[in-house]
This record gives C-alpha cells, structure tokens and sequence, in this order.
C-alpha cells in the first residue's frame, strides 16, 4: 500500500508542484495585486504605511474593479477581443479542415512532409514572421497595389492594409493556423475508412458521407484545436502592436500598457483577473457543448 501511494506521489507530484509554483501562486499573486493601491511613481503602494509617512493610499481596496466596471470602453474592448477571437478560430477552422483532411488521407511518406511543412514556421522567430507581414501588407506591396488596382476597376476608392483590423485578423491567423491543424490531422488520421465505405454501400453521396460520418468523429478535434487557438487570441498583444492601428487595441494591449506604459499594476492585476474569470468561462461552457454534442453524436 505504501508503495502504490510512493509511486503515485513520485508519478503526480512534479506536475502538481510545478502547477502550484508556476500557476496557483502567480495567480495569488495577481489576485492581491488588484486589490492594492498603485504606487506613486508605478507599481504597488506598501500595505502597511511607513512610520514617517502616514499620509497616502495604503492597504486594500477596490478601485481597479469599481473602475473597470464603471466604464464601458473596457467592456467594449473585451467585446472587440472576444470578436477577434471568435472571426480567427472560425477562420483557422474552415482553412485547416480540408488540409487536415488531406494530410490524413495521403500516403505516409507525404504525409509526414505535409506535418513538417504545417511546423515549419515555428522553426523561425515569431517576431520576424509578424514583420515580414508588414511588408507583405504594405502601401508599396504587390498585394496592396493588386488589391487598389481591383477595388480601382470597380469605382472603390484605394485601402490601407496595413495597420488595419484585416492586418490583425490576417496576423491572428497565420501565426494560430497549425494549432488547428495539429489537433485535427490526429483525430482525423484515428478514423476507420470502412465506416465511409459502409455508408457508401448504403447510398449515402459524398455530403453525407461527410456530415454523418466524418465531422461528427472529429468534433474532438474541432473542440481541442479552437481551444488551442481562441484562448491564446485573446491575450495576445504583439499582433495588433505591430500589424495594427491606434484604434485596434485589444484586451492583451491593455493589460500590457497597464503594466509597462501607466505602471497602474493593480488594474492591469484586474484586468488579468477578468481575462482569466472570462476564459475559464467560455473553456467550462465549450467543454459543457462538447460533451453534449459527441454524447448526441454517440447515441
């Protein structure tokens, strides 16, 4: 008995240990951190005044919070994150489906060319990939002339893409595509073709075939790939930094600016907060769905 208890102490105590240093405390750690008073000049006010300086803001308070819901604007940007985020997981997800499907249904030496191929950029910088979009997406690029030569034909006047929500959105996508992949390539390669074969026997053409079949098999890997790629969209700030204009700031910017532009640390801390209450929302109602629809599917 002491023995299994060793060997399950020794088996879940590294990622229990590492989940509570590296998760549970920063998580403390921020919570205390929006409900203290910003320091004077950035960072956080002590909790206990100085012997020879009692006048000033110190212990706990709600401010952060009362602040953050007594505007709209914040509410607006967590909107316009949740917008963003929703457009890039819908997208990455039409994309990726029919070259999950490929990748899965090709001969094996192919198909491990074509996962290479989906890994590739990550063997670059990220931030170098993101500034090569800038050039792609430029004033002088052939894209942006091909594009304003188009619209021009049609009477449309010429449009910016760079620094624009389509530059955000285009960004997003590239940088989250193999994240949706990833996940549907391993379900989709899991399937057994006689279940096609068998509906085909049984008169079903190839929509079918695919709407009764195939999609309702890889809905696991529909819900883990937008998983892996909404949640991330929501706190990144790095592409609508640099791909995006003055009125494109999402909640990953604000946070970022709370913390290193205006030093108020406990409304960033609030805002982090927030995010996180946010997504661990949508993550327990997207598990609730999916366990609902593959029961369904199931039955």
């Amino acid at each position: 008995m002491k023995e299994k208890q060793l060997a399950r102490l020794l088996v879940s105590g590294p990622p229990l240990l590492f989940l509570i240093v590296f998760f549970v405390a920063p998580s403390l750690i921020m919570i205390l951190t929006s409900f203290r008073f910003p320091g004077e000049f950035g960072g956080l006010a002590p909790v206990i005044p100085p012997s020879d300086q009692a006048i000033g803001e110190y212990g706990f308070t709600s401010d952060a919070y009362q602040f953050f819901f007594s505007d709209f604007i914040y509410t607006e940007i967590f909107l316009k994150s949740f917008a963003v985020a929703f457009g890039t997981t819908l997208i990455c997800l039409i994309l990726a489906y029919p070259l999950a499907v490929l990748i899965a249904r090709s001969r094996k030496h192919l198909r491990n060319l074509m996962v290479l191929l989906v890994i590739l950029p990550f063997a670059s910088n990220f931030l170098i990939r993101i500034y090569a979009w800038m050039i792609i997406l430029g004033p002088e690029s052939a894209l942006s002339h091909f594009v304003n030569t188009l619209l021009g034909a049609f009477g449309i006047a010429p449009v910016t893409l760079l620094f624009s929500p389509f530059a955000v959105l285009v960004g997003m996508v590239y940088v989250h595509l193999p994240f949706m992949v990833l996940p549907l390539y391993t379900n989709l390669e899991k399937h057994d073709p006689s279940l096609l074969d068998a509906a085909q026997d049984l008169g079903a053409n190839a929509w079918q075939r695919f709407w009764r079949v195939t999609w309702p098999l890889s809905l696991p890997g529909v819900f883990s790939g937008s998983a892996l790629v909404f949640i991330p969209v929501l706190g990144m700030f790095a592409v609508p930094d640099i791909l995006g204009g003055t009125g494109d700031i999402l909640i990953g910017n604000l946070i970022k600016d709370q913390f290193l532009g205006t030093r108020d640390w406990p409304f960033g801390s609030a805002l982090s907060i927030m995010l996180t209450l946010a997504v661990l929302s949508v993550a327990g109602l997207t598990t609730w769905f999916a366990r609902s629809a593959t029961g369904q599917r199931a039955i």
